[in-house]
């Protein structure tokens, strides 16, 4: 059994996460009111640079990325089903990182896009993040592209269970391990010490199998009728707005190949370059914050 009390400091207090940018001049708000007020079925699509802003960091922004501040890599797929000692690694910095980064609030960005929501602006918001804060600004309408941390599913029999009661589990079956404050992580994935290779981990109490995050993993694949879905969602769609992402990943570009290909507007908002930059039809290079709450809703 464990004996260990395990305190870290917050590093990152007072950190920003988002990176260096310019201010947003009085033209780009301009163009990005004209793009949305031309659309009534707007399609956006979200990635990490949305929540940097609630204390999120995202994983390649220069200076302030996971990869720029840390040795620390995300799990990939195969490693966690095939490696049991790769699972305990995961679920113990999973543990000790889930009370800070549940705790975590929507920001001005995620509010914005629940008003348009309610102002019938929004026609469907699809996000790449797994930490649940569109939700939690009230967003209805959302597709999770890459699942949820929030949620906990057996890769055996499917059986699903709330992320809050395993924690509860995980804490009944390691109940000298006690917690402080630690740094967040994109995926909540916490603490790389190999000070925890005795940490238990429950498996399914129907089946026995392993329980993994609802969350696609690196290496993994996105379910084909979520994909699906999303296709439809920009085939329904009449113009499609990303923001905060700088659509490396296939999972995500993909979405925005298609509304090109259907001769659908595409704007883009994001800090830096984009995979998308020279396929778009409006670029803005800008921090989320300083021009969404400037955008007016204009409902005709």
């Amino acid at each position: 059994m464990l004996n260990l009390r395990i305190i870290m400091t917050n590093r990152i207090q007072g950190i920003s996460f988002v990176p260096c940018h310019s201010p947003v001049n009085s033209k780009d708000i301009e163009k990005l009111q004209e793009f949305i007020d031309n659309s009534t079925r707007l399609l956006v699509l979200t990635g990490a640079g949305i929540s940097t802003e609630s204390g999120i960091p995202d994983y390649s922004s220069k200076g302030v990325g996971l990869y720029a501040r840390s040795s620390v890599r995300p799990v990939h797929f195969k490693d966690f089903m095939c490696k049991e000692t790769v699972r305990k690694r995961y679920w113990a910095r999973n543990y000790i990182g889930w009370p800070r980064f549940s705790s975590l609030k929507p920001n001005i960005n995620h509010i914005c896009l629940s008003n348009w929501e309610k102002h019938g602006k929004l026609f469907s918001l699809v996000t790449q993040n797994v930490d649940r804060l569109h939700h939690k600004s009230g967003t209805e309408n959302v597709i999770e592209l890459h699942g949820t941390t929030y949620r906990v599913k057996c890769m055996n029999c499917g059986y699903k269970i709330s992320r809050f009661l395993f924690q509860q589990i995980l804490k009944y079956l390691n109940p000298d391990l006690q917690l402080e404050a630690v740094e967040v992580h994109p995926d909540d994935d916490e603490l790389d010490s190999g000070l925890l290779q005795d940490f238990q981990v429950a498996d399914c109490e129907r089946c026995g199998g392993i329980l993994k995050p609802d969350v696609v993993f690196f290496g993994d694949t996105v379910p084909k009728e979520r994909v699906e879905e999303v296709y439809q969602k920009v085939t329904n769609s009449d113009a499609v707005l990303a923001i905060g992402s700088s659509l490396k990943v296939i999972s995500g570009y993909r979405f925005v190949l298609a509304a090109v290909e259907q001769n659908k507007p595409v704007a883009v908002l994001n800090i830096g370059p984009t995979r998308a930059d020279h396929i778009c039809n409006l670029k803005i290079c800008a921090k989320c914050s300083d021009i969404l709450p400037r955008i007016f809703l204009n409902n005709g």
